[in-house]
């Protein structure tokens, strides 16, 4: 499903280039729950704002479900994002000026889907998520637990293929983490892809698969074997 190939990014500073990434060689195939670990500053995130299309400065070679993602521009980029990824935020990045049911609508409006069929689905992931009550409020009358579930359920309303999580639960207490955990993994288990950024061993568990990064590189690639999983490593 995705390929890097010697993805590498710097930046400028007055002291010179620094490297956020160096030759990041990493293969995820469809339906693998991949965990991205490191110290701060390792380039977590910038990879994972890479793989989801969020970041155009960088090198290298990117193939999502075989397109050439590296040879696309910012606008081809953006199509292939609202088509197939889903973002989960640590700070929910929720609008605060609209309901839960207009913040889960916001990423169908993209598309090119119409009205009546973007309000169905909405229904849909409200029930699915068991949030209907709460379809009328705005994000500041939610628990942070709340807020965060709403996250989730905008980033899957268009039934995406990929899932990224940036630290998903890193503003949450244990209670409300576990619920949005066992919520990825069902998630996962009904097929959808998902690469999580996170500093919890706990959060790491529930995947099959961690990559380790330092200072830009990557210093370890595992899989742990899951019953029925058919995941494959590959660096």
């Amino acid at each position: 499903m995705i390929q890097l190939n010697n993805i590498e990014k710097t930046v400028k500073s007055p002291a010179g280039t620094i490297w956020l990434l160096r030759r990041i060689n990493i293969g995820v195939k469809e339906g693998e729950f991949v965990t991205i670990m490191g110290p701060s500053g390792a380039g977590k995130t910038t990879l994972l704002s890479i793989v989801g299309l969020l970041d155009d400065g960088w090198a290298g070679e990117y193939f999502l479900l075989d397109q050439p993602v590296h040879k696309m521009d910012r606008k081809r980029r953006a199509e292939l994002n609202r088509k197939y990824v889903g973002f989960v935020f640590q700070s929910y990045h929720l609008l605060d000026n609209l309901t839960v049911q207009e913040n889960i609508d916001v990423p169908l409006s993209y598309r090119d889907i119409p009205r009546s069929q973007r309000a169905a689905m909405v229904a849909d992931i409200l029930d699915r998520f068991q949030i209907v009550g709460k379809k009328d409020l705005y994000p500041n009358q939610l628990s942070g637990g709340q807020q965060q579930l709403v996250g989730v359920a905008r980033a899957v309303a268009g039934n995406p293929k990929l899932i990224l999580a940036d630290e998903p639960t890193g503003n949450l207490h244990s209670g409300q983490a576990q619920e949005i955990m066992e919520l990825f993994r069902k998630l996962n288990q009904q097929g959808t892809t998902i690469i999580q950024v996170t500093h919890s061993e706990v959060n790491a568990s529930y995947g099959n698969r961690i990559i380790q990064l330092k200072d830009g590189w990557i210093v370890g690639d595992s899989a742990k074997v899951v019953e029925g999983s058919s995941a494959v490593v590959s660096t």
